[in-house]
């Protein structure tokens, strides 16, 4: 099978040790900062990837976008679905419960799917 996309699991650890390092801090206080076990990190260092939530937390605690380290064959990268973007946006949105994003999500689909052009 194919690869035909993957994480760059030695690029996105070069650059969390950057920002570590920009910090002035050791491991253990990545781990603490962060919420992520510091046997994470030491596996990620042998280049293992972490699993999504650690992934998402060290995300969240050095400021780096985990889009930026997946990769494809020949960087010819599929663009978002506009609907898969507005459910993004959506269930990121502070203003709204859970609840209230879901069913902004449905009614947006339904009515996207209704008003869209076929070819």
């Amino acid at each position: 099978m194919t690869k035909k996309g993957w994480f760059d699991a030695e690029g996105f650890y070069a650059a969390l040790d950057a920002a570590r390092l920009a910090r002035g801090l050791n491991w253990k206080q990545v781990a603490a900062g962060s919420g992520v076990s510091a046997s994470t990190l030491t596996r990620m260092a042998q280049g293992k990837r972490p699993d999504v939530d650690g992934l998402a937390a060290l995300c969240a605690w050095s400021g780096l976008n985990a889009d930026e380290f997946v990769r494809s064959e020949g960087e010819d990268r599929t663009a978002a679905e506009p609907l898969a973007m507005i459910s993004t946006y959506l269930r990121s949105d502070r203003n709204l419960s859970p609840e209230s994003a879901a069913a902004l999500e449905e009614v947006i689909k339904i009515t996207y799917e209704r008003l869209r052009q076929k070819d």
